[in-house]
């Protein structure tokens, strides 16, 4: 389904189904260098199973066209404005790593469109290392091979992403090397640059009050588990219901442990 924010073409897969009024609605939320793609099974089972869904392509990533986006606020209010073109009151956030700080930002600034939050593969502060940015801006096909390594706790995951010869390790990094083809703009950096420069994270936390679940990896070496406890903290401080759920995976959550993945969403947003 495609939008048209700010002149430019936003576009959001819905499983193949319209947006039906009567059902809830789950916003999925890619990170750094992704597209909607990386949400393939949860979105798609969702999508036939009682929700409406709007896994998304971010400005400047794959189907969106324009510039990429150079703040996490910024990109929070283009999540409201695309809710506002779906006809959605208010929705499910699921952002994995950037896409998690995004969920986190709208869920603060705009509580009254955010129904819970989904964090998956988080962290705050989010920082990047600067030898990693220098990559990006100077070396980014270098740079994309780097994370791809980092963002994965093996090179052959089982039982992975259902199919056979499915690879998630060359996947990830074709995907990640398609959406720098299809946009000229520096994307990866961009998306790497608005993760370390974002500092709202906890005044965000300090408004939240609807349900937060965060999906970590054992194994995540780009965000691990401890560097997401201050804020989980701080969402308890205010409230709200934290439930943390620990998969044996890397960053790479969606395509390591696709399955135990979407249990804990259903748990999540069934409840």
């Amino acid at each position: 389904m495609n939008f048209q924010i700010a002149g430019h073409t936003a576009y959001a897969y819905t499983g193949g189904k319209t947006i039906d009024a009567g059902l809830p609605t789950i916003v999925f939320l890619h990170g750094a260098q992704h597209d909607h793609s990386v949400w393939g099974l949860q979105s798609r089972y969702l999508a036939h199973h009682g929700f409406n869904v709007l896994a998304v392509d971010l400005p400047g990533h794959h189907r969106s066209d324009g510039a990429p986006l150079t703040t996490v606020g910024a990109l929070s209010d283009w999540v409201v404005q695309l809710l506002d073109l779906a006809g959605v009151a208010r929705a499910t956030l699921v952002g994995h790593s950037m896409g998690s700080m995004i969920a986190l930002d709208a869920a603060g600034r705009h509580p009254d469109r955010v129904e819970r939050i989904a964090l998956i593969a988080s962290a705050y502060p989010m920082r990047v290392a600067d030898t990693l940015l220098r990559s990006a801006a100077e070396q980014e096909p270098a740079a994309i091979a780097m994370v791809n390594m980092w963002s994965h706790s093996t090179i052959a995951a089982k039982p992975s992403a259902p199919g056979p010869g499915f690879w998630t390790l060359g996947v990830n990094q074709r995907l990640m090397e398609r959406v720098a083809q299809r946009n000229p703009a520096k994307v990866f950096l961009t998306d790497f640059a608005a993760c370390n420069g974002y500092d709202g994270g906890f005044a965000a936390a300090a408004n939240v009050r609807c349900p937060v679940l965060a999906v970590l990896g054992r194994q995540d070496q780009m965000t691990p588990p401890r560097a997401a406890a201050a804020l989980l903290d701080a969402l308890r401080q205010t409230g709200a219901p934290v439930t943390t759920t620990l998969l044996e995976s890397g960053h790479a959550i969606m395509s390591e442990q696709p399955d135990a993945l979407l249990d804990a969403l259903l748990a999540f947003v069934r409840h």
